[in-house]
Parts: C-alpha cells; structure tokens; sequence
C-alpha cells in the first residue's frame, strides 16, 4: 500500500511539473494558432504582400533575406525589425545587414497596421509570425512553393548589433564553414543547400564579389571556377571603383522568377558568390545541385521544408518575449 502511495504521489509530482514546464521553456507552435484570435490573418498578411510587391519587385527578395537574417541571429523573432535607441546598437545597424533592402521592414511594418486595423486582431499577432508569413508569401508570389507556416511566435526583447558576430554566412565562406553556420542552428547540409535556392531572386552589390573577378589570386586574377563569359559579363557590370549602390542580379537568366534555375547556374560556374558556387565545386554537395537543377518539384519541396525548420530556430515564448505594438521599437 506504502509503495503504491509514492507511486501515485511521483506520478502526480511529474505531471504537475510537466504541466508547469511545457508553456514556459517552448512554444508549440501551430498551423492555426490564431483561429480564434485573429482567424483571417494570412489573408490579411497576404493582400498587404500583393499590394507591396506591386509597388516595387525588391520586396521579393528584401523581405525573405530579411526572414533568413532575424532566424540566424538570436532566433525568429523580429529583432532584426528593431531601430539603434540611445546607447543600443541594434541589429540591423550591424555592418552584415546594412545591405538589407529597406522594402522588406516596410513590408512587415505595413502588413502589422493591416492585421492590427481588423477588430480582435490588434496587437495579438506578433511581429515574428507576420515575417514568416511575408516570407513565404513573396515566395509564393514570385512562383515560388506554398507551405503551412507555423505560428505562435513571440517577439523578442533584445537586439544588439554585437550580437550578429560571426553568425551570418559571408560570400567567401566554404562548404565548411556554411555546414557549420546551419549546424549550429540546427539546420542539415541538405537544408543549407535548399536554402540557398533563395538566390535565385534578389541582387547583390559589387563588393561582395569583386574579389572573383579582379585579383582573385596573383596567378589567376578570375576564380577559375567562375565562368569566363560570365566573368567579363560583371566586370562590365562592376569595373573597378564602381558606386557602391551599383548592384547585379544574383540570377543573370530568371532573376524575377522562384525557380530551380540558381541550380542550373552552379552548373555552368555562374554562381556569383564563392559560397554559391561552392555548392557544386565541392563533391560533398554536387550530387543534390545536380538533382534539383534538374528538378524543378524536388528543389521546391525541399525548400519548403527547409523553410519550415528555419522558422522553428529560437522561437520566444510568453516568458522571454511578448507582442510588439511596433515591429521597430521595444514595448
């Protein structure tokens, strides 16, 4: 009787403390989080996304970088959207993200007033989830695969700039270090390589390049893994001491289009960035560029997949985050 006493007085010490533990140390997030808080919010972020990329194509591209940037630093959680206040340097002031496109904040800040202007729905949908669904939908919108965003995403507390160090892929990176940016995220290989397809729109300025196509090394001045053609193609675009504003197209065949064609590229050496073109120099990832450069679906579903996994890095809960009035500015 003793025995079976503590049994059950275990069993209900392990339930109660799971039930304290699960809404304070993980978010699960959901489908359909916000059914009966705010049930039309993809429709809402949706039509905000239309409206934006009829006003200019670079929300394509700014608003899924913008995505990819706030996940690698800290996890998804809008810290990226917040503005540099007195002594706080924020993220987005940090030298690796001053090249983000200023229409993909703009797409998130005007898709919040469009979710917040709807009864019931004000100031209940985080800033996080409305740039998880922007991403996608850009996606989506420019050919690209159509996924189910989780939601349940908090935003965070903290953006410093010291804080993206060393924590966001660079265009000179090897296969090396590129697994090991995802891995710490708990991203794979495979999942690294699809995410990468998000080249396939989007520019890129002159700087972050011109090392492959003006003294690459003393004895070849091109990277002779880029294509010759293609090469004097961007020293056209690039020469040397261009303006800094000047920018070229990460995909010189179908830079508006979500396709496999970034794959394609690899193949005939016209990756832009020694961390694109790697993709296929190396042995350990050609086989996969090879596979979705020829298959369009295969490509597609694996980055929807990917994108699934990215969205879930470092999700804050009600304990270490909360819903922003502002996407730009702390509560």
């Amino acid at each position: 009787m003793r025995r079976q006493f503590y049994n059950v007085v275990v069993f209900l010490a392990l339930l109660l403390s799971v039930t304290l533990w699960t809404p304070y140390t993980a978010t699960a997030l959901s489908t359909n989080y916000y059914a009966k808080t705010c049930p039309n919010v993809e429709k809402i972020v949706r039509q905000a996304v239309q409206k934006k990329i009829q006003q200019t194509f670079v929300t394509i591209p700014a608003t899924l970088r913008l995505f990819f940037h706030d996940c690698f630093v800290n996890g998804c959680d809008a810290s990226i959207m917040i503005q540099s206040r007195g002594t706080n340097k924020a993220e987005k002031d940090h030298p690796d993200n001053l090249s983000l496109a200023g229409d993909g904040f703009d797409t998130v800040i005007k898709a919040k007033a469009a979710v917040d202007a709807v009864p019931g729905c004000t100031n209940n949908v985080s800033c996080a989830d409305i740039l998880a669904l922007a991403a996608r939908d850009v996606v989506n919108l420019a050919g690209g695969p159509f996924w189910k965003v989780e939601l349940g995403r908090f935003d965070g507390l903290v953006s410093t700039a010291s804080s993206v160090n060393g924590r966001l892929p660079q265009p000179t990176d090897d296969l090396n270090r590129l697994n090991s940016l995802f891995a710490s995220n708990g991203l794979t290989q495979n999942e690294m390589v699809a995410l990468s397809g998000a080249h396939t729109v989007g520019f890129s300025h002159c700087s972050k390049f011109s090392n492959r196509i003006y003294g690459f090394t003393p004895k070849n001045p091109i990277d002779p893994t880029l294509n010759a053609q293609y090469a004097t193609q961007l020293q056209g675009m690039c020469p040397k001491n261009v303006d800094p504003r000047i920018a070229v197209n990460m995909d010189p065949v179908s830079p508006r289009m979500f396709d496999n064609v970034y794959y394609k590229n690899l193949i005939s050496g016209k990756g832009l960035f020694t961390s694109d073109q790697v993709l296929y120099s190396d042995q350990r990832t050609r086989g996969l560029v090879t596979n979705w450069a020829q298959s369009s679906l295969n490509f597609k579903q694996a980055f929807a997949n990917s994108m699934i996994r990215l969205g879930r890095i470092g999700v804050k809960n009600v304990k270490n985050g909360n819903v922003r009035v502002q996407c730009d500015v702390f509560n």
